[in-house]
């Protein structure tokens, strides 16, 4: 890892220039900004997928957590298992389970809502960011 001191600083400016061109990635301090950061959010997921060791996994991390942040402080999730929290979601929301094939099987959700698998920690970021939701809501 490079050192952090101000000689590395010029660099390092230029380099967060350059993302921001692109990803924008800062606090989310409104709806706006919420939006346009799950926006970046499903796009990370969509290309790194669950491969921890894609090079923009630590940026989907980044992404997700500042959304944790936010949810935490301005949504309120009904406390209830996760299951019963998934099935109201698709519900509210209209949806079929095979409706969610771009987060998980259709055979994968059917099997949660029954009872008979558990959501997994990284399911259940994709369902966050799916739903605009916490992800506590599913853990």
């Amino acid at each position: 890892m490079q050192d952090q001191s101000s000689s590395a600083m010029p660099e390092l400016a230029k380099a967060w220039s350059a993302l921001q061109q692109h990803a924008m990635l800062r606090p989310i301090r409104n709806q706006a900004d919420f939006k346009r950061v799950h926006a970046l959010t499903d796009a990370l997921a969509d290309e790194v997928g669950d491969d921890e060791s894609h090079p923009l996994f630590s940026m989907l991390e980044l992404t997700m957590e500042l959304i944790q942040r936010w949810e935490d402080e301005h949504v309120a999730v009904p406390d209830a298992e996760p299951k019963e929290v998934l099935r109201y979601l698709i519900e509210e929301n209209d949806l079929k389970q095979k409706d969610l094939r771009d987060v998980a099987s259709p055979t994968l959700i059917s099997d949660i809502l029954a009872g008979r698998r558990e959501i997994s920690k990284v399911l259940a970021k994709k369902l966050a960011a799916r739903f605009n939701v916490s992800v506590s809501a599913f853990l």
